[in-house]
């Protein structure tokens, strides 16, 4: 199974949100969630994002798909410390096969992993014009090892499912919540997911140019001090990047988000706007049932985005 964040033409493929705490599936089609099922999942089984026992969550994930009656095609997304994003910028090149190998020859240099514990992919993020008039253009380069998608990829063939692609949960919260518009990004903004797994994204509009987990666990004593300085810290280390843009918001999301007291705590310690839009940003989840928690969607809605394009 290749690693792709690209977009599939698969429409049956449902999002599969495989957080520490809970699975959560999504079915996204025609701006509307029509499909979703959630259910807790026993602690060990992941822990810090990563698979941790292979064949307690294959046996866990068959007895929620069958007991849900989701399809078998999944998208999955991952997020933890095996994933390294980097922004490169290159001379424009129109041919795919041209493009994917200048990409490959950067990684070498952008990667701290070796590439043949690695699987790869990219997205072209937007253009630029150089000084002296040189087309050129920002790649985010995506790197993920081996072995860590491999385990994934077990447990879920082990649960009867087929993994149609592999994504960043990262690129699937930007999907979901980021709000189009053909203005020009002036300022970027950090989407905090807090769920399982505490996750950060820092977008310029529908494109996500870098992502962590965060060590910060939202629901324990002080928690907003502690996340506000590991926020703070990863908006610091964005804004060294070439062409990064000033932060002009917090948006977040996940269970975590719906803490209102949490909320306005991050605000106040970071000193800028910090927000918890609808948990589904603008897809309808009216199909979602009385007892459904959306804020355990949104990832799995994301993904399900990423396919159904």
């Amino acid at each position: 199974m290749a690693f792709s964040l690209r977009k599939s033409s698969e429409r049956g493929s449902i999002g599969l949100d495989i957080d520490g705490r809970y699975l959560a599936a999504a079915q996204v089609n025609g701006g509307r969630v029509v499909r979703c099922a959630s259910q807790n999942l026993p602690e060990g089984l992941v822990r810090d994002g990563e698979v941790a026992d292979a064949e307690a969550l294959g046996q866990r994930l068959k007895s929620f798909a069958s007991a849900a009656g989701l399809p078998r095609n999944v998208r999955l997304g991952v997020a933890n410390q095996q994933i390294v994003v980097r922004v490169v910028e290159l001379p424009r090149i129109e041919d795919e096969r041209q493009r994917d190998a200048a990409v490959r020859f950067q990684a070498s240099e952008a990667i701290a992993m070796p590439l043949d514990e690695a699987v790869l992919d990219h997205q072209v993020a937007g253009f630029s014009t150089a000084a002296d008039g040189t087309p050129r253009m920002q790649v985010v380069l995506v790197a993920a090892r081996r072995k860590m998608i491999e385990t994934l990829l077990e447990a879920v063939k082990a649960a009867g499912l087929k993994a149609d692609g592999v994504d960043l949960d990262a690129f699937a919260l930007v999907r979901a919540l980021a709000v189009d518009s053909d203005e020009p990004e002036q300022a970027a903004r950090v989407f905090c997911h807090l769920g399982g797994v505490t996750n950060l994204a820092v977008a310029v509009g529908s494109s996500c140019f870098f992502t962590r987990p965060l060590s910060a666990v939202w629901d324990e004593e002080d928690s907003g001090s502690r996340l506000a300085d590991e926020i703070r810290l990863s908006i610091d280390y964005y804004m060294t990047q070439p062409q990064a843009k000033p932060i002009g918001e917090v948006v977040l999301s996940g269970p975590g988000s719906a803490d209102g007291e949490l909320v306005e705590s991050l605000e106040a310690h970071l000193g800028i706007r910090v927000m918890a839009p609808a948990p589904l940003g603008v897809i309808d989840g009216s199909a979602l049932g009385p007892n459904e928690d959306p804020h355990r969607y949104t990832v799995a809605a994301g993904l399900s985005l990423g396919a159904a394009a």
